[in-house]
């Protein structure tokens, strides 16, 4: 659904109505419709207060008099020995049908005279709103709308978007509801939540390795499992929806493992052999590979059922399942170059940045003096 909200509520049917009409042509939207319905008979009473004023008559009374006729009025009730019944002053039915018969209402002024309706006022007959929705505090117009098989629900608010800010002037607002919203909603939190699940991950590895380093040399995967598993999900035409962005926050924890295993050896081996980066990446890679390749094939056959989409309800979580196939199978082989060569270069760059940084003298340390010769 589509909501459209503005002050003025004549401009705001008309605009509605207009922007109908566009949202019809699109290519991706079936059953366009709003809740809009103004051609309801309606009968207008316009009251010249001054005639009214001369038969000793007021507003309020004329609006009283009408409610009893048309209301209908509570005016008693009747207690009987079980019961109780409610009096509803009204008129009969038939004298109720048809708009002329308001010309046979007469009004009792306060001298006891009678006054025909036709004396004060003026009856037109024409065609209105049904009701007056609101949202808010204004007046509101709702669009509904359904989406052709095979279309986006993206692509469609992306459309009816653009065709919203080229109809529709800057006095009316636009808002979705529904299925629409809920699919705005939740992009916008999955994308908090994505960058929350780094941050997590990468607090967690700093404290484990006592390091601002090398859990960005770890992290440096995940961009080649995010690319492989979009590429994954354009190659089959799946569309990014929750599923698929659930397994993308499942690859920051699956991908990462891989480098754990090469930087943690590496790390091991520079401390007890005294081994250089180099050295000790390189043979972590040599060691660690046959678990990393076990490891990561587990994981890939266990996505594999999900990604055709087997079972009850198999095809909502097949996104899910390519996601992560996609996202494991491409950064596989990436990582297992991506990952030395980040370490490496971490490695010098820390090295240069200890050479250059002056050392603090320890407590109780003389500095020794610079030695003086004669010639000097």
């Amino acid at each position: 659904d589509f909501t459209l909200q503005g002050p003025d509520t004549q401009d705001l049917y008309v605009q509605a109505q207009k922007l109908e009409r566009e949202m019809a042509q699109l290519p991706g939207l079936v059953d366009v419709t709003t809740d809009l319905q103004i051609k309801n008979p309606q009968v207008r009473v316009a009251i010249d207060r001054d005639r009214a004023a001369v038969s000793g008559l007021n507003v309020a009374a004329i609006q009283g008099a009408l409610y009893d006729a048309y209301g209908p009025r509570w005016v008693s009730t009747i207690y009987a020995s079980r019961a109780q019944y409610k009096v509803l002053l009204e008129m009969l039915p038939e004298y109720q049908k048809y708009a002329d018969y308001l010309s046979l209402l007469y009004f009792k002024t306060p001298d006891n005279n009678l006054v025909p309706l036709a004396s004060f006022a003026k009856v037109n007959t024409n065609a209105g709103p049904q009701s007056v929705n609101h949202s808010g505090q204004l007046p509101s117009v709702t669009v509904s709308f359904n989406l052709k098989p095979g279309v986006a629900l993206g692509d469609a608010v992306d459309e009816v978007e653009l065709t919203a800010e080229r109809v529709l002037p800057a006095n009316i607002t636009t808002s979705f509801q529904g299925t629409a919203k809920a699919f705005q909603d939740s992009l916008k939190n999955l994308g908090i939540l994505l960058t929350v699940a780094i941050m997590v991950v990468y607090i967690v590895l700093g404290v484990l390795y006592e390091s601002y380093v090398h859990p960005l040399t770890i992290l440096s995967g995940l961009p080649s499992a995010g690319f492989g598993a979009l590429l994954t999900l354009w190659v089959f035409h799946v569309d990014l929806s929750i599923y698929a962005f659930v397994g993308l926050i499942m690859l920051v924890g699956i991908v990462k493992k891989n480098a754990i295993m090469q930087i943690d050896f590496a790390l091991e081996a520079e401390r007890r052999e005294g081994k250089s980066p180099a050295e000790a990446i390189y043979e972590g890679c040599l060691i660690r590979f046959r678990p990393i390749m076990m490891t990561t094939m587990a994981a890939l056959l266990g996505a594999l059922p999900i990604s055709l989409g087997w079972g009850a309800g198999g095809e909502a979580r097949r996104p899910l399942g390519l996601a992560v196939a996609g996202g494991l199978l491409f950064s596989q082989f990436i990582t297992l170059y991506l990952t030395p060569v980040i370490y490496i270069y971490m490695a010098g760059l820390v090295e240069r940045w200890r050479v250059g940084k002056p050392r603090k003298p320890i407590a109780g340390q003389l500095i020794p003096e610079p030695h003086m010769t004669e010639a000097d």
